[in-house]
């Protein structure tokens, strides 16, 4: 009975992020009549592309040891560059798009450049790029938002009420793409071994600055992408976008088992963290919740995370 009762809890353990998943799902269920709903699906739908891709590069940069606090204004900044080069220089979409995310990944670089080859701190590095990005995005869009309208709202719209879209399809193909990168290919592993122990990781002949540098500017290409679905979602550009995603970023991945002190992680389980985060958000607003109560349960459940993977951690 102890045996089959180890082995219960240990299968819990493994679980416990789908299982929490399947519990706030039940909850919000019983409690509103209209959770389980079409509506209630479509705004998931369409919440979730930004934060997913962005929440892929924030968990990256997690398991090699470092944090992005960029990644919302560098998604405010990517959709200022889209919108200003399709309504105010008339570029074609399809160049504006490379544009905006171009300059995701530059921010991206100048992170990496300045954090992992010159050691600064890169907590203080993210977190000066945050109000850069954000005065570039400002500057960029004249501090109005930019309206786009029918050219890249295509890219969100759902096909044939299904309620999937171009921008879905794409975040979901990158959860596989970068968790197979993740688990099964040389850099994956390097990334692992350098948020594990760098000292050990520069031993074996791994170049740690080359790798934080590259997720870093992963971050930022990611982010870039966000400012593009992000776009698309609302049909404009927003200078005010992305405020606080850095932390809906960060909490689903940690939600999903990433370690904040780096060495571990799993893009899908950050994933299923965008799936608790979006649909704790959504639950929340659908009973009633008002905003400061739901920043104090959101918050909680971060806290939460951290101590059940300090835990994890022994």
């Amino acid at each position: 009975m102890n045996e089959l009762g180890s082995r219960f809890l240990r299968i819990l353990e493994e679980n416990l992020i789908f299982v929490s998943l399947i519990a706030i799902v039940v909850f919000f269920s019983l409690i509103s009549e209209s959770f389980l709903s079409l509506t209630t699906l479509s705004t998931l739908l369409n919440q979730l592309p930004a934060l997913t891709v962005v929440a892929i590069g924030m968990t990256l940069v997690l398991i090699s040891g470092g944090i992005d606090l960029s990644v919302g204004s560098v998604v405010a900044l990517s959709a200022g560059v889209i919108g200003a080069g399709i309504a105010i220089l008339g570029l074609p979409l399809p160049l504006a798009a490379c544009l905006g995310i171009l300059a995701g990944a530059l921010v991206g670089f100048a992170n990496g450049s300045l954090g992992a080859y010159l050691r600064l701190p890169i907590f203080i590095v993210t977190l000066g790029m945050l109000e850069v990005s954000r005065g570039l995005a400002y500057l960029v869009t004249d501090s109005q938002t930019v309206y786009i309208g029918a050219p890249i709202q295509s890219f969100a719209v759902p096909w044939g009420g299904s309620g999937v879209s171009a921008s879905i399809l794409v975040a979901l193909t990158l959860v596989v793409v970068f968790e197979v990168m993740l688990k099964n290919t040389i850099f994956g592993r390097q990334i692992v071994a350098v948020g594990s122990n760098e000292s050990a990781a520069e031993v074996s002949g791994i170049d740690p600055r080359r790798i934080r540098c590259t997720v870093l500017v992963l971050s930022g290409l990611l982010a870039g992408l966000g400012g593009l679905m992000n776009a698309a979602y609302l049909g404009s550009a927003d200078p005010n976008a992305g405020i606080g995603l850095e932390l809906s970023a960060i909490a689903a991945a940690v939600i999903g088992g990433t370690s904040l002190m780096g060495g571990r992680g799993s893009v899908v389980g950050a994933f299923v963290g965008v799936l608790i985060v979006s649909v704790l958000q959504i639950g929340l607003a659908q009973i009633g919740i008002t905003e400061p109560t739901k920043r104090v349960i959101t918050g909680a459940v971060i806290i939460l995370a951290v101590i059940i993977d300090r835990w994890r951690a022994g």
